[in-house]
């Protein structure tokens, strides 16, 4: 037994054509599954717990990296549910990153045929779980951009937004940690990657690595506004570690404490007052993946 876990309202004509196309294959496969649709958001994670505890089949995301954050954040009973993702969202960044197809009737075929596998995730304060990439900086301003935005949708929205406030960006005052040690910075962004892409593709920690236990820690320090047109081409391209005001260290725990309260980023979902403090779990979470 699958059970699915999606919006039935989200995104236009092009998301609910995937919905389609998912629960036909679902279908022409003689798969057995349960379709739970959220109203409201948060409303998966209440889902993902109660399903999990229960017990009594895989949970099945069809949405994109919010829908997924949720559901990982509700998730329990981890030795007897696996979990899948039919991606539907905007950005699909984890999806692409973890080898999941974006069509959806090959999404299927992968939970369908496929053996989930041990896939690690990011663990932060009050109970909040991350799979993809948590940060603070630019990031989180470009988000409230996208979400104050009435106009634009989806990556070219994103892509505005960041060009926006790269114009008027701010560097940020804290200090990041490691077992390694700690030191501080001004930054632009500091991030810890499980995944590399935020943002519908940009490769903010591009040497991630699914299966190698460890998370990456990228930090644009101090970056002056000349250099800004040259670092947003090297981001872009996926070299953005060979900078020089770049600072990139793996590990399996880091905390980053900001000189004022910032808002943190978990998987393109904002939270205010919570600690960035984020440790990897490995060989936990089951997944279908490439």
């Amino acid at each position: 037994m699958y059970n699915i876990i999606y919006n039935p309202l989200s995104g236009g004509g092009k998301k609910k054509k995937i919905h389609r196309r998912a629960f036909a294959r679902l279908e022409e496969r003689g798969a057995a599954y349960c379709v739970h649709e959220t109203e409201k958001p948060g409303q998966a994670v209440y889902l993902a717990r109660s399903l999990t505890e229960e017990g009594e089949g895989d949970i099945v995301v069809l949405g994109g990296d919010g829908t997924l954050h949720e559901v990982l954040c509700g998730f329990t009973n981890f030795d007897k549910c696996a979990l899948g993702l039919i991606p539907a969202g905007t950005g699909n960044d984890f999806a692409s990153f973890a080898g999941i197809p974006l069509e959806p009737e090959k999404a299927v075929d992968l939970i369908l045929d496929g053996t989930p596998q041990y896939t690690e995730f990011m663990q932060l304060p009050k109970g909040v779980r991350g799979i993809n990439v948590a940060g603070t900086g630019i990031d989180v301003e470009i988000l409230q951009r996208c979400r104050r935005s009435k106009v634009l949708r989806g990556k070219f929205q994103y892509i505005i937004s960041l060009i926006i406030s790269l114009c008027k960006f701010k560097n940020y005052k804290l200090h990041a940690s490691t077992a390694a040690g700690g030191r501080d910075f001004n930054a632009l962004i500091a991030c810890v990657g499980n995944g590399s892409r935020i943002g519908g593709g940009i490769p903010i920690c591009p040497e991630a690595k699914l299966g190698d236990g460890l998370l990456d820690l990228v930090v644009v320090d101090d970056v002056k506004k000349l250099k800004v047109p040259a670092a947003f081409i090297k981001l872009m391209k996926g070299g953005i570690l060979r900078e020089k005001f770049t600072y990139f260290e793996r590990c399996e725990r880091a905390e980053i404490v900001p000189e004022k309260p910032l808002t943190v980023q978990v998987d393109g979902e904002l939270y205010d007052d919570l600690p960035f403090t984020v440790e990897v779990v490995k060989d936990t979470l089951r997944m279908y993946r490439g």
